[in-house]
């Protein structure tokens, strides 16, 4: 290799270097705007201001655990690694606020199951609202090829990181 193309070499990696250490800054401002709950709390205050940031919890965990079939209190508490107990109080709140309503299992009688009430969906759509008018006035000044460049890539990421994370959980 020549001594040219060694430097350009360098430099690449220099600057991949600099440019890896930019998206981990960023991850780590976009981890602590996502510990504050933002897009949550403004959802809440459009749409359901009597609940708590652990209720939307639950009913996050209800949707996704109900895309692959029934949703029982251990798998809400699984979902969200806390004890039953705890997700069996939170259920209970929430059945009680009339976002779920608790039902027994079609697959085996013994065992309670847990649904989203209308009200539960009204939420999430105004939750998924919130998001999309953020999101829109975030990139309203960017072209459509970067919004679709981001868009793929960002899936990408996040993609890739959920399953490197899901094989090194303990």
């Amino acid at each position: 290799m020549s001594a040219q193309a060694e430097h350009a070499a360098d430099r690449a990696k220099s600057e991949t270097d600099a440019d890896i250490a930019l998206i981990g800054q960023a991850m780590s401002r976009m981890r602590l705007m996502i510990g504050r709950r933002i897009i949550g709390r403004m959802a809440m205050k459009r749409a359901a201001p009597t609940l708590e940031l652990s209720h939307l919890d639950v009913i996050e965990a209800v949707r996704r655990i109900s895309e692959n079939g029934e949703v029982t209190v251990g798998a809400v508490a699984d979902m969200m690694h806390v004890d039953p107990s705890r997700s069996s109080r939170l259920i209970s709140e929430l059945v009680q606020g009339e976002f779920l309503i608790r039902s027994v299992s079609q697959a085996d009688a013994r065992r309670a199951v847990v649904e989203l009430t209308d009200k539960a969906r009204a939420y999430f759509r105004e939750a998924q609202s919130v998001k999309r008018d953020l999101i829109e006035s975030i990139v309203a000044d960017w072209s459509p090829e970067d919004i679709g460049h981001f868009g793929r890539l960002y899936l990408r990421f996040v993609d890739e990181f959920e399953a490197r994370a899901k094989s090194s959980e303990v």
